[in-house]
């Protein structure tokens, strides 16, 4: 029968047996614990190999009060039930548990009383900082009163009239890459359903797309946009909208300002006895997990979710001094993907209801 270290009346090991048989300081084994970039790679090795041979397990408690107390965050995002928002929380959550930050999540449903609500919460609750993904696109007074005090970060969506540090990925790029795309394929009659034109990456989409329909020579004032809200129903309602109602002849392309709004026009094509491509295109923006399981696939723009939340933790982690160094970056590309809900326009001629 194995015995503990306690049954056996040993002591665990200490950072100063790992120093000793490093042989390194106390500050150089500390240094390596709490990833400092100050180390010679030889010297971590070392420090590492003898951290696994003693089988020394770090403090975090002793680590959160060297540093005077635990830090704390909060993280405010509109829900994590679409799964781009999710990946994002997520990224925010890995990237503070390394340095065994606590967290605060607040849900708020994209309703711009819930983000002020939890705004003055977490202000009244003193946290060390916030990381804020607006629902909304509103200012309220109490996010005004946050960034009056410092160390929020905006991550994906900015705020008007508050300057704030920023994580975000390329929406203007990605958009025209995929308006270019389905225009590359013949399509002249598109029509768009956007996000709320209250969010920054609405507005970035809508003009990536822009930018690329007048780029082949047509009016985009002439290309029909209908707003969502980013929820499936809102793209299933304007999908309704565009295919029977007043355009005619009806678009031969529809352009989705993210994942769940496609999901949902995909929805109305079903309703409609239309075949996607066929009958009509369909595209995406975020590529969320199961689009690619769709039928078809979705062609959409991807965007790395995970890795914004992790460079805005990152961010606001080096503001309030728990890290040494930024994250390497703040803005992220966007990367076309082609699947197979888009086909070139008059492969098949269809009967709109």
């Amino acid at each position: 029968m194995n015995e503990t270290k306690e049954e056996t009346g040993r002591s665990r090991p200490t950072i100063r047996d790992v120093a000793r048989a490093a042989k390194v300081s106390i500050g150089t084994v500390s240094s390596v614990i709490n990833n400092s970039i100050l180390v010679a790679p030889d010297t971590r090795r070392r420090v590492e190999a003898s951290i696994e041979a003693i089988g020394y397990e770090p403090n975090n408690a002793a680590r959160s009060l060297k540093r005077g107390r635990i830090s704390s965050i909060g993280i405010i995002v509109p829900d994590l039930g679409n799964p781009y928002f999710a990946s994002v929380a997520e990224g925010i959550a890995n990237g503070a548990a390394r340095d065994d930050v606590l967290m605060v999540l607040c849900l708020t449903a994209a309703d711009i009383e819930r983000e002020d609500h939890y705004a003055q919460v977490l202000r009244a609750r003193r946290l060390d900082g916030i990381v804020y993904l607006s629902g909304t696109g509103l200012p309220s007074l109490s996010l005004l009163r946050l960034a009056e005090r410092g160390n929020v970060i905006f991550v994906d969506e900015r705020v008007p009239a508050i300057d704030l540090p920023f994580v975000s990925a390329g929406n203007r790029t990605g958009a025209r890459a995929l308006a270019n795309h389905v225009l590359y394929l013949g399509h002249r009659r598109i029509a768009i359903i956007g996000g709320s034109s209250r969010l920054w990456t609405s507005e970035q989409r809508l003009a990536g797309y822009r930018e690329a329909i007048a780029a082949a020579g047509l009016d985009p004032d002439a290309t029909p946009v209908v707003d969502g809200d980013y929820t499936e129903r809102s793209g299933y309602d304007a999908a309704l909208r565009l295919l029977k109602g007043a355009e005619n002849p009806p678009p031969t392309a529809l352009i989705c300002a993210n994942d769940l709004m496609a999901i949902g026009a995909l929805r109305a094509c079903r309703k409609l006895g239309l075949v996607v491509p066929h009958d009509v295109s369909v595209t995406g923006f975020d590529d969320i997990p199961s689009v690619q399981l769709l039928d078809p696939p979705l062609t959409t723009v991807a965007q790395p979710g995970h890795a914004m939340g992790e460079a805005a933790a990152g961010l606001l982690l080096y503001r309030i001094g728990v890290r040494a160094t930024p994250p390497e970056r703040t803005e992220f590309p966007t990367t076309l993907v082609v699947r197979a809900s888009v086909a070139p326009a008059g492969s098949h001629c269809c009967m709109y209801l």
